[in-house]
């Protein structure tokens, strides 16, 4: 626990869990650089219910955009949101969301780092 306090102390909760249980056991370099750059590629949950807000009041389908789900933010612009309900429902649901993209970053980068 005390590398990801180190390494990435932004990280909150089941997130902050996930990433410590990763680079627990590499070393301190590895550890380093694993995260610098899962910080610059990981979603920050707040930026992702600042965009779902903007897209109740403007363009919708926007944070769907933002972590990937292409065909989501297709219909979410189309439907205006579902009508707003989608979007009312993604922003109950943002840290979700967010949590689920950065658990694939992170997957990704370790199937980078382990070959």
């Amino acid at each position: 626990m005390k590398k990801i306090l180190e390494f990435l102390p932004e990280l909150e909760g089941d997130e902050s869990q996930y990433i410590s249980k990763i680079i627990e056991d590499m070393p301190d370099e590895k550890a380093k650089m694993f995260a610098n750059i899962y910080r610059s590629r990981r979603r920050d949950p707040i930026l992702l219910l600042i965009l779902a807000l903007i897209g109740l009041f403007g363009v919708a389908g926007i944070h769907r955009f933002f972590i990937g789900h292409i065909g989501m933010g297709i219909l979410y612009f189309l439907t205006m949101g579902l009508c707003f309900i989608g979007t009312i429902v993604d922003m109950i649901n943002y840290k979700n969301f967010a949590f689920e993209y950065n658990r694939k970053v992170a997957l990704e980068l370790l199937k980078d780092f382990n070959s």
